[in-house]
């Protein structure tokens, strides 16, 4: 190989470890090497052979390399570049992985509308396609069609698929009324730090589940003579957790209550799935579910999920970072509004039309207009709160646009452990975070964005940011392997294309 070339990979090798959070002497350790060799090959002053490279992939659970088929997506971004026009937002993400786990309550047709293309529904159809489930884009593929077999094939899962998913966790809840034993791998997706589903459990075991872990596999057992005889009180206000137990609710022959229930976009569009299939939720939007649940769903039912307040809040974020006046349109207002209410105090230059209703017939709707606005850094910390408080998933983003006000911003993400750690990544493209703890970052602006070539973080969100971040950059950046933003976002770089970016997507040879 040539210089060039073994330096650049030794910067992969290098990003790749730092983003897995090794020392040189854990990686030298997991190859059976020297530290002073991984130095070496870091820092591009050692051949190193394809069967190594395989190897340090291997260790480092990054592709550094890809032969004989498609490799990883990189993106390529040309920064100081203003958005303008207007902008669809996506159906959610969230919303979509849980009705396609919903889908396994019922033996008729589910046809669900404007489901996200993402890897994360990819890799769940994979799933459901492997234990016998019938899928099939429809309608020239913006809708999609799901016919489940009179009996689950659970032994052939694709465990591959369901590990590179956190959202496989969503299956216990159907499954639990369709067999008295089954496995299930492992969940997976973003690394955000330590996550149990004890909390899931705690809900679950009410229904007669119950699980041992062994190499990486839930075996589960049901006892059918348990049944919730009180109100399930859930130990975490969840949004997966609520899920698990309405969906394990939703064909309980009964009256389930669930309290201190999540009551987020996800949570309650599935309610309104739940109701499509002749089951009566009560206490839609608030922390007390009550669900009457029937014991045989066999229904043909056509649900559209709402949009994606995430995506929305991404779309604002790419506005405000790029100094670019954008019409964000089909935003759903109940879960943005504490966000605006935030921005608006930071000084956000917008307006906001008139309400209309989702697809679903339930949500609100409003599109949004975004201008260049001088702002200032908030005057309390920014930090997540269960619903109708700052969602949580919208907090790395405000990481980017306190990197772009006046002052400082202290960022306390709580919820997760690893999660405020990426957003540091920002420091490469010129911003000056400083990491107080594991949960806290203090973040001082205005930046001066730089252009940068980088891995991508392996968590979702501030992956996004980071790519929001070079669209602001002066000159031209790089973002390796961006599979992470695939799961959650349907062709983001073409979408921020149309209104005025400049992002190229290409792979290595």
């Amino acid at each position: 190989m040539s210089d060039d070339y073994l330096v650049r990979i030794g910067k992969l090798i290098r990003d790749a470890r730092q983003h897995r959070g090794w020392t040189q002497s854990q990686l030298a350790d997991a190859l059976g090497t020297s530290q002073s060799a991984v130095n070496r090959i870091e820092r591009g002053n050692q051949n190193i052979s394809l069967e190594m490279i395989a190897r340090i992939g291997e260790a480092l659970d990054s592709e550094i390399v890809s032969l004989g088929y498609a490799g990883p997506m990189h993106l390529r971004v040309v920064g100081r570049r203003r958005l303008s026009g207007a902008i669809d937002v996506k159906t959610s993400k969230n919303a979509c992985v849980a009705l396609l786990c919903g889908a396994l309550l019922n033996k008729g047709r589910t046809v669900l509308r404007r489901v996200a293309r993402i890897e994360e529904v990819y890799r769940l159809l994979e799933v459901l396609g492997s234990i016998g489930v019938r899928t099939r884009w429809i309608n020239d593929g913006r809708d999609l069609e799901i016919v489940p077999p009179a009996d689950l094939d659970m032994d052939s899962i694709d465990a591959e698929a369901a590990r590179r998913t956190r959202s496989i966790i969503m299956f216990l809840g159907p499954l639990l009324h369709r067999m008295d034993v089954f496995r299930l791998p492992y969940a997976g997706g973003c690394d955000l730090g330590t996550r149990t589903i004890e909390p899931h459990m705690i809900a679950l075991r009410r229904f007669g589940l119950d699980i041992t872990a062994t190499e990486g596999i839930y075996h589960a057992q049901v006892d059918r003579s348990i049944t919730p005889g009180r109100p399930i009180v859930l130990t975490e206000r969840g949004d997966t957790v609520t899920e698990n137990a309405l969906l394990a609710a939703a064909r309980h022959d009964g009256v389930t209550v669930i309290r201190n229930a999540s009551s987020n976009y996800m949570v309650q569009d599935l309610c309104f799935f739940l109701e499509a299939l002749g089951v009566k939720v009560e206490g839609v939007g608030t922390t007390t579910l009550t669900v009457h649940g029937v014991p045989t769903i066999d229904v043909d039912v056509d649900y559209c999920p709402s949009e994606d307040p995430v995506e929305a809040m991404s779309l604002i974020a790419a506005a405000v970072v790029t100094e670019s006046e954008l019409t964000i349109r089909r935003v759903p207002i109940e879960f943005l509004e504490i966000e605006l209410a935030v921005l608006e105090e930071m000084g956000l230059d917008h307006d906001r039309g008139g309400e209309y209703a989702a697809d679903n017939g339930r949500t609100r709707l409003v599109d949004l207009t975004v201008r260049p606005s001088k702002l200032e850094a908030p005057i309390d910390k920014i930090h997540p709160m269960p619903f109708p408080g700052l969602n949580i998933d919208n907090v790395p983003f405000f990481a980017a646009i306190a990197a772009v006000a006046q002052g400082q911003t202290l960022i306390h993400d709580w919820v997760y452990d690893n999660r405020a750690i990426y957003l540091t990544d920002l420091n490469r493209l010129g911003g000056r975070l400083q990491l107080l703890d594991p949960h806290r970052v203090l973040v001082e602006g205005p930046t001066r964005w730089r252009a940068a070539e980088m891995m991508c973080p392996p968590a979702l969100r501030p992956a996004v940011v980071v790519l929001l971040a070079m669209m602001a950059a002066e000159g031209t950046s790089v973002l390796r392997n961006v599979y992470v933003i695939n799961r959650g976002y349907e062709e983001l770089a073409e979408r921020l294309n149309s209104v005025g970016a400049q992002i190229e997507i290409f792979r290595d040879i």
